[in-house]
């Protein structure tokens, strides 16, 4: 399979969004688009599932488009419920139409051979079994089980309504379809969003072992790490191709730079010097012919054209905090957490001064009930937390539910700062990035990047020691990312972060409040550590499990030892013994089917295969029990 676009441009009236694509797919590449927000990247999935968007570009090919096989493109936006009266199992089980309709058709099949028994039956039968072992007929349930699993649904949840789920259910059970479906190229937006650090993970190895091509939109750093084996750049209405992951890409792009700037810079003072000298002796008649050669020598070189600077533009501040916390900021003793009294879990920590703690854990577990708690939007259920001194707390609520919709951009910081002048509200607006006429845009206009970064300006504006944060890199880019880590590792104060962003979390915790399904763990350390330490838990549990077996073994005196040593010996022998006559039985049944009156006769042999069958599972039970002895 191979889909490509040649010189193609996208344009919206007189704007420019993409102005040369060169794009490749080809089959079992893992690709990532990536650029700033607002650089067409969503435009550009688009352009490959409708092409007549595209136009032709700057470049110096023909447009065109190439489709090798006609692929099946997959798209999560393209994803409708036809009926939501049907049920989540019978949704998931559209995704395996073809593999369902074999299976009637093989019923169907069984059920004639029941009644007559002829060689195009058998014929049609067996190549129908063929085609559902090739397709994953013996696996395509197992598969959707564990996928549903993972995104976090219960076995009730498969025979609800699809109108029973909310808005967000929804958005994964179409996620999931689109997955199970296995369409030729997978184009996915944003993947992860909303999706617990579980989920990802399950996904990363999903799609990484994906039969077919994957094409992902994502500001996930470390999930496209895993997954991506080539990464276009949409920078400058341009686009640069990258091999390998994301990693990959940021070292190869600072590297191309920082040579293309070398020998730029290197080739402009070779054209200053043979200038200077044709200038220098291009009027005298002896040098006049050395003179013009350095000219010539100028026109024949491949000018090397200066590299575009790093699209940089993003927020910053500068933090002021003019009142210390005490050394204790918060302390939570067996704090129970939930809803109309209802508990969810349990909680205990420390957190001191100037400490970064990140909460990680699935979606439903608590987190974001753990802040609200501590902001007393939520009565506690049961235990205590206590705020240590001189603390102001300030709080990030990823809903952004504290901004009014009907003020514009400049009114909202206005009323939240009413002493400021216009200049320090526009001023402060700029650092992020919220310019020119964008100051008057209404929130309920917004993006979701552009209410992240005016919630953030007025939280940082208010100059709190501690600050509470539900999921702060949502509807950012990389870019955005970036700068957030920078301004929050610069922090003298404390913080309380709830994230899935991995990467991100890495970066600022330097401790991590974990909600697992055993409880909430506290632990003293990055993320990266927390991971190493529970690989070694899990490891340790499973040594503890064997040491313990083994403590047992030894208790037993020699006598009891080699009795009951000699009593599996013989019992070992006997199931050999057992194992070879059954064995021996079905070899007998094999050589009866190539009778030739029987090998026609598909009663006769179904008869013997049902045998043949019976006696391998009873194998299998006295090997289990042999592996055991």
């Amino acid at each position: 399979m191979n889909y490509r676009i040649v010189n193609g441009a996208i344009s919206y009236g007189a704007e420019t969004i993409l102005e040369e694509i060169n794009f490749d797919i080809y089959d079992r590449d893992k690709i990532a688009i990536v650029g700033n927000n607002g650089s067409g990247k969503t435009t550009l999935l688009k352009s490959i599932i409708d092409n007549d968007i595209l136009e032709e570009g700057i470049g110096d090919s023909k447009f065109e488009t190439y489709k090798q096989g006609n692929p099946i493109i997959g798209y999560l936006k393209q994803i409708e419920f036809e009926d939501t009266e049907s049920t989540f199992l019978e949704e998931i089980l559209k995704s395996y139409k073809d593999i369902t309709k074999l299976e009637n058709k093989i019923n169907k099949l069984q059920e004639q051979m029941q009644i007559e028994s002829n060689d195009k039956l058998i014929v049609e039968y067996s190549k129908a079994l063929e085609e559902y072992e090739i397709k994953g007929g013996y696996t395509y349930k197992k598969e959707y089980e564990i996928a549903i699993k993972k995104f976090g649904f219960t076995e009730e949840d498969k025979y609800k309504k699809i109108n029973e789920f909310s808005g967000g259910q929804k958005t994964k059970i179409a996620f999931l379809k689109l997955l199970l479906s296995k369409p030729d190229i997978l184009l996915l937006d944003e993947p992860t969003n909303h999706l617990d650090i579980t989920t990802i993970e399950w996904l990363e190895g999903y799609l990484k072992s994906y039969p077919k091509a994957v094409v992902i939109v994502s500001h996930d750093r470390m999930f496209l790490d895993k997954i991506v084996n080539k990464v276009y750049e949409i920078e400058y209405a341009s686009i640069t191709e990258y091999k390998g992951n994301y990693s990959a890409f940021e070292r190869q792009k600072r590297e191309n730079y920082e040579k293309q700037l070398k020998d730029y810079e290197y080739q402009q003072k070779e054209i200053k010097r043979l200038r200077e000298i044709a200038d220098r002796f291009r009027y005298k008649p002896t040098k006049a012919k050395m003179a013009l050669s350095k000219l010539k020598k100028i026109e024949q070189m491949t000018i090397v054209e200066e590299p575009n600077k790093y699209d940089l533009r993003t927020f910053h501040t500068n933090f002021n905090i003019p009142v210390e916390s005490g050394k204790l900021v918060l302390s939570a003793k067996d704090l129970q957490i939930g809803y109309n009294g209802n508990p969810i879990t349990k909680v205990s920590f420390e957190l001191y001064k100037g400490q970064k703690l990140g909460i990680i854990g699935e979606n439903g577990k608590g987190k974001s009930t753990l802040l609200k708690t501590l902001m007393g939007e939520l009565p506690k259920v049961s235990g205590k937390y206590e705020y240590g001194y001189h603390v102001i707390k300030e709080y990030f609520d990823q809903q952004m539910e504290f901004l009014n919709p009907k003020h514009t951009v400049v009114e909202e910081f206005s009323s939240a700062f009413p002493k400021l002048t216009t200049t320090e509200v526009r001023r402060l607006l700029g650092t992020f990035l919220f310019s020119g006429e964008d100051v008057f845009k209404e929130i309920k206009n917004l993006s979701g990047g552009e209410k992240v970064r005016l919630q953030l300006c007025k939280i940082f504006k208010k100059e709190a020691n501690l600050l509470l944060l539900d999921e702060p890199t949502n509807h950012m880019d990389i870019l955005g990312k970036e700068s957030l880590e920078n301004i929050l590792k610069e922090y003298k104060g404390s913080i309380i972060f709830v994230s899935h962003d991995r990467y991100f979390v890495n970066k600022i915790a330097d401790a991590i409040l974990a909600f697992e399904k055993e409880g909430v763990v506290y632990f003293n350390g990055t993320y990266q550590e927390y991971i190493e330490y529970r690989e070694n838990r899990s490891l340790e549990n499973e040594n503890k499990g064997k040491n313990q077996v083994e403590k047992k073994k030894n208790t037993d005196n020699d006598y009891f030892r080699n009795k009951e040593k000699a009593r599996i010996q013989s019992k070992i022998n006997k199931l050999e013994q057992e194992i070879e006559q059954k064995e021996n039985e079905i070899k007998e049944l094999q050589e009866e089917m190539q009778k030739e009156e029987i090998c026609t006769d598909y009663i006769k042999l179904k008869e013997i295969q049902d045998k043949i069958t019976e006696i391998e599972e009873t194998i299998n039970i006295k090997f289990e029990e042999w592996s055991l002895s």
